[in-house]
């Protein structure tokens, strides 16, 4: 879409098939670099449903978690750094019973030293 073009289009009727597929008219796939097979979210809201291109969500969710690291000048390395920690919370949250005896054994092979 041409640049100072309105975001929102009304683009055209299609019917649902047999099968519950819809047609999405080629200029429209060829804009959005659509292929046969290419994953699209459906979102529903309200009455309506929105079709999204999977790798533009997917691109636009990267981009938004990248510019939120620059703003608070995280690095890669300083993220990767904190996931050991984070793995062990989300694990204790997940499996509490299990993380209880591995804090368990820790103590007492702390405890023979």
């Amino acid at each position: 879409m041409p640049a100072g073009e309105s975001q929102v289009e009304y683009v055209a009727n299609t019917r649902i098939g047999e099968k519950g597929q819809l047609t999405i008219p080629k200029q429209y796939r060829d804009e959005l670099g659509l292929e046969t097979g290419d994953p699209v979210a459906v979102l529903r809201i309200g009455e309506a449903l929105i079709l999204v291109p999977e790798q533009r969500r997917f691109r636009l969710l990267c981009e938004s978690i990248a510019t939120a690291f620059e703003h608070r000048q995280i690095s890669a390395a300083a993220l990767l750094d904190t996931l050991p920690e984070a793995r062990k919370r989300v694990f204790a949250r997940r499996y509490p019973e299990l993380a209880g005896q591995a804090r368990s054994k820790v103590r007492r092979r702390q405890g023979k030293r």
